[in-house]
């Protein structure tokens, strides 16, 4: 009979599920700040290196701990570069998520990752992690001057429009068309977004 190994937990196949489990509870818990890599492979009971090896990068292993059926900061990057670029920012960036949501096949999963982020915890992902990690870049693609400033202003309109529309689905705003959205949306983006700031 041979003792049992100590030690960190070499790589296998449940790895790196133990890995993004570990690392969503530290999201979760102490923020996107908070959150290390260090710290995340001490609670896996892993080296950190494996962390680096099934992640990448922190901004990586964030993305993937929130499950997202797609890596947001390629789906929404691509939407709006193949966007009009003599549209305003608030319509392309508008029409980039309603394209994203209104895909059949990725619905069921950003539906998931949403209600996991109203759960406890959830605020600081989307605060410290979902805006400086997906969206801050989305605004330097548009162009945006201080999207550190600007886009979390122009989230609180597009977080507030998912939520009617796909979570809660509330009337009309569940009904109405992708052209009417931009109509009614695209010119309160595009205060926040291009627009005096007080």
């Amino acid at each position: 009979m041979t003792a049992p190994t100590r030690g960190r937990r070499p790589g296998s196949p449940d790895t790196r599920a133990v890995i993004l489990a570990a690392a969503r509870e530290r999201f979760a818990g102490a923020g996107y700040a908070g959150t290390t890599i260090r710290a995340v492979a001490l609670d896996a009971g892993v080296d950190p290196a494996l962390v680096h090896h099934y992640f990448g990068s922190k901004d990586d292993l964030f993305i993937a701990a929130l499950e997202l059926p797609v890596d947001p900061r390629t789906v929404v990057a691509e939407r709006i570069a193949s966007s009009d670029p003599d549209t305003g920012p608030g319509e392309r960036i508008l029409r980039a998520m309603l394209g994203v949501w209104d895909d059949p096949a990725l619905q069921p999963g950003l539906l998931a990752t949403v209600r996991h982020l109203l759960e406890p915890g959830g605020g600081r992902l989307v605060g410290q992690g979902f805006l400086p990690v997906v969206l801050e870049p989305v605004g330097e693609l548009l162009g945006v001057e201080d999207p550190a400033r600007r886009m979390p202003l122009a989230a609180s309109q597009v977080i507030g429009l998912i939520l009617m529309r796909y979570v809660l689905r509330v009337e009309p705003v569940a009904s109405l068309t992708t052209e009417q959205l931009v109509t009614i949306y695209a010119p309160v983006l595009d205060g926040f977004l291009i627009g005096p700031l007080p």
